[in-house]
């Protein structure tokens, strides 16, 4: 159980990922109602992965494994900002491409 909530952490960061790149590829195709579906999707999914490396880090605590916290620390924290950071830039560039057609067709 627990070495799953490292792939389900990977797994949400990809998606919380390909869901604005999605939006950027399609977005003359994408209506409103689904953008935002998108993107809340998108930061749910990272929200939810990063609360999982926090709960993965817990468990590491609870059995005392502190080599493992050790080892993996500051390279849990750097992609845990990585992809933070990521996805709020993807989300953030489908957003302007959104709001900029829709001017285009005012």
């Amino acid at each position: 159980m627990e070495g799953l909530m490292n792939v389900g952490s990977l797994v949400l960061g990809l998606i919380a990922w390909i869901l604005p790149v999605v939006n950027l590829a399609q977005h003359n195709k994408i209506s409103s109602k689904r953008y935002a579906a998108f993107t809340v999707t998108s930061l749910s999914s990272c929200a939810i992965a990063l609360c999982l490396q926090f709960f993965y880090t817990d468990y590491l605590v609870k059995i005392e494994d502190w080599s493992a916290l050790l080892d993996t620390s500051h390279a849990t924290a750097l992609v845990a900002t990585l992809l933070l950071v990521v996805t709020i830039v993807l989300n953030i560039s489908a957003l302007l491409v959104h709001f900029g057609k829709k001017r285009n067709e005012n």
